[in-house]
């Protein structure tokens, strides 16, 4: 069991997203300053503002990107069986990203520049070239970022997935609803069981199996794992939401005909309208837990 001082997933996670962002701040603030200092002793002649205006334009236009760039490889993540497929989509990416990135920095530098009284002059079709070789190798280094976070937040967090039918002979439980699931974490696997699963979440492609203080992703839409739950232990009551009757505690209606569960551990779940008189004649029925009020 963690103890207060011990740094787990869940740890991270209440202060992931600030990471996250102050990360790509600090990461394109720092690249920008060192490459306008440098720009600036590479060109004695010109303004001073000139190459920080270059610079500048072009890290807050990339640093406007991020989202999108995140936000496709999660749709298309790098992995090693499926990068023929994800390889189209990156380049798409590479020539969009250059796109944006060129048009918004040129804006940029023509605003500054009439502002300052000057005229900027981005240069012929040959530039947009030289632009997109460098916006290659700044996407695909950003991509490679997004990546290994990626990889680092999986191993650290830990995934699930169901147990393979063998090569040879029988499966060693029923595939259609198995009694365990394989879970990984930091490289190392270990079982864990159905029942102990005390609610699972839909999120994008991936179903998070909530086990002992700790949620596991799960590849698979909640569709195809709602077929694989047992009907007498698990119900829906959301569109997101499956729950573990075994670890309900409590059921508070609300005014709106929607209801707040109270699972084992004070977690708080929405239950709509739509399953609130099912979950209530199923968790009568089954007398796990304490129903506080209703």
């Amino acid at each position: 069991m963690p103890t207060a001082s011990s740094f787990d997933y869940r740890s991270f996670d209440r202060w992931r997203r600030p990471f996250e962002v102050g990360f790509w701040i600090a990461f394109f603030v720092l690249n920008a300053t060192f490459n306008s200092v440098t720009s600036t002793m590479d060109h004695p002649g010109l303004a001073p503002w000139e190459p920080w205006c270059w610079e500048w334009s072009s890290a807050m236009v990339m640093l406007a990107l991020i989202p999108a760039v995140v936000a496709g490889q999660r749709r298309w993540p790098i992995r090693f069986e499926t990068w023929r497929t994800s390889l189209p989509w990156l380049l798409l990416g590479s020539v969009l990203f250059s796109l944006v990135h060129v048009g918004g920095m040129v804006l940029l530098r023509t605003l500054v520049y009439t502002a300052m009284g000057r005229r900027y002059e981005f240069g012929s079709w040959e530039v947009w070239g030289y632009e997109y070789l460098k916006d290659v190798r700044s996407y695909a280094g950003i991509v490679a970022l997004i990546a290994l976070y990626q990889l680092w937040r999986t191993r650290f967090q830990g995934e699930a997935r169901l147990l393979a039918e063998p090569d040879e002979g029988p499966p060693v439980e029923p595939v259609e609803r198995p009694e365990r699931f394989l879970v990984r974490k930091l490289g190392k696997e270990f079982l864990i069981n159905a029942r102990e699963i005390e609610w699972l979440q839909a999120s994008g492609n991936y179903v998070n199996l909530h086990v002992r203080g700790r949620d596991y992703p799960l590849r698979a839409t909640m569709a195809s794992i709602e077929e694989k739950l047992d009907p007498t232990r698990f119900v829906r009551v959301q569109r997101s939401y499956f729950i573990n009757l075994d670890y309900l505690a409590e059921i508070e209606p609300l005014e709106t005909g929607d209801a707040r569960l109270t699972m084992q551990g004070s977690m708080k779940i929405p239950c709509s309208r739509r399953y609130r008189a099912q979950l209530r004649e199923r968790f009568g029925e089954a007398g796990r837990a304490e129903v506080a009020r209703g």
